[in-house]
């Protein structure tokens, strides 16, 4: 009996592949930081710097769609959304970082492309701080290799 296939990307880099890392202004420390960490993964991994394009917004509502924009125009192999939602004393953080999680996976979905989630949503500002380069790594490389892998996954499907 044949074993069964396992299909999976490995994460490198494609020449023939452009990345979109679309970022909020909000927090910039925060964001600034994720970017950074973003862009030397993709980079370390092969990724020409001019493969990579960096549109800002002004906060995480923004996101979706302008990533529905870049995905509907078709020339990015992977899209990584980056961005910082705090709470506050309203409940506007849970329309804000729930809005755009679920406008980034209807992006992914209804345009068969991968689209990855690095907005963090925090209690405070430590919290940020912690996945944007401290104790808990940079939430933007982590994107960035997972995009990685995705593209080179949905080459192989």
């Amino acid at each position: 009996q044949d074993p069964m296939a396992v299909i999976h990307g490995t994460v490198r880099a494609h020449a023939d592949t452009r990345l979109a890392i679309i970022a909020s202004r909000w927090n910039p420390r925060i964001i600034d930081a994720l970017i950074e960490g973003a862009r030397h993964a993709l980079i370390e991994h092969g990724v020409s710097e001019q493969a990579i394009d960096l549109v800002r917004v002004p906060g995480a509502w923004e996101i979706p769609a302008v990533a529905a924009k870049l995905a509907a125009a078709g020339q990015h192999g992977a899209i990584l959304a980056l961005g910082c939602v705090v709470r506050g004393d309203t409940r506007h953080y849970e329309h804000v970082a729930d809005g755009c999680a679920e406008g980034l996976m209807r992006v992914a979905v209804e345009h068969r492309i991968p689209v990855l989630n690095g907005v963090l949503a925090v209690e405070k500002h430590a919290d940020a701080e912690a996945r944007s380069g401290g104790k808990h790594g940079n939430k933007g490389e982590e994107i960035a290799l997972a995009a990685l892998e995705m593209i080179d996954l949905w080459r192989n499907l």
